[in-house]
């Protein structure tokens, strides 16, 4: 059975819910610390989360104090179970509200818990779709632990399943992924997308027994980004049965890029040969790729 990389386990280390999600701040802070590019790719070594600054500790302080005295609650475990469930709920309003401080209010009456629960997100709509990304890959990471397929497949077919069933998980909120986008490339809310896409990816290719390090690693894991995010795009506007063009799209793009290792092995020599000075390792990457 194909474990889970040690950059997503050490995202959603200490969650807890229904489906081991919990709180939303606990969720961003782990987003945020759980995949560090200077880290050694080999080994993986844990890094601790990100602790809250000064300002946001108050303003979350100042928010769940409110909230405490509209519903009688006190700060907790229960609390934070509660901002999970809330949002959740939210999720089944997001197909027609989109990612909204609406949905999330609607979600809390769902969950029977007053809306006032939504002043104690700091980021509301961003703290949805975050929310939604942490669940997505708790959802991805349960499928590789049960598919005793995935070992039967080649590499490129493993990737490309792998990244098929990620994408699916946001057919349902296809008409409104593209807010999603747009919340997520906000500057407040980039570090944690990046580092919530950076740590998907690498799930992926850790679930597809990749065995690169060092600059192969963050080759592999660049490009495999960039087909990610182009068949995400691709993916809004597809009318296809069941994206069905979509996949086709997907699937060629990796074969491309990963059946054919060429490509990669040549950024690997011009990497090699940048680091040693332009010399005699440059000549020795230039014979290299064009005895290919």
């Amino acid at each position: 059975m194909l474990k889970s990389s040690p950059a997503a386990r050490r995202l959603l280390a200490g969650i807890v819910s229904s489906r081991r999600i919990g709180s939303p701040f606990s969720l961003l802070q782990l987003s945020t610390a759980a995949f560090d590019p200077a880290s050694n790719p080999s080994t993986h070594q844990d890094q601790p989360p990100a602790l809250p600054t000064p300002e946001t500790s108050r303003s979350r302080e100042n928010d769940g104090e409110a909230h405490r005295r509209s519903t009688g609650k006190r700060e907790g475990v229960s609390y934070q179970e509660e901002q999970a469930r809330v949002l959740r709920a939210a999720l089944s309003h997001v197909p027609r509200l989109g990612w909204s401080e609406t949905a999330m209010i609607l979600g809390a009456k769902d969950a029977g818990i007053s809306p006032s629960i939504v002043g104690s997100f700091p980021r509301k709509e961003a703290a949805l779709v975050e929310f939604f990304m942490d669940d997505c890959l708790q959802k991805l990471i349960d499928r590789i632990d049960s598919d005793m397929e995935l070992d039967k497949l080649i590499l490129s077919d493993r990737l490309s399943k792998l990244t098929r069933t990620r994408l699916e998980m946001q057919a349902p909120y296809i008409s409104k992924w593209p807010q999603a986008l747009s919340i997520q490339a906000q500057p407040a809310n980039l570090p944690t997308s990046f580092k919530q896409r950076a740590v998907m990816i690498d799930e992926i290719w850790h679930a597809a027994r990749d065995q690169g390090s060092d600059v192969d690693w963050y080759v592999k894991r660049t490009v495999l980004g960039g087909i990610y995010s182009t068949s995400e795009v691709y993916m809004l506007t597809d009318h296809s049965p069941g994206f069905r063009d979509t996949w086709n799209f997907l699937e060629h793009r990796i074969k491309d890029a990963f059946d054919l290792q060429k490509t990669i092995q040549e950024a690997t020599y011009l990497a090699e040969a940048v680091g040693a000075g332009l010399g005699n390792s440059m000549q020795g990457f230039m014979k290299r790729m064009f005895q290919k």
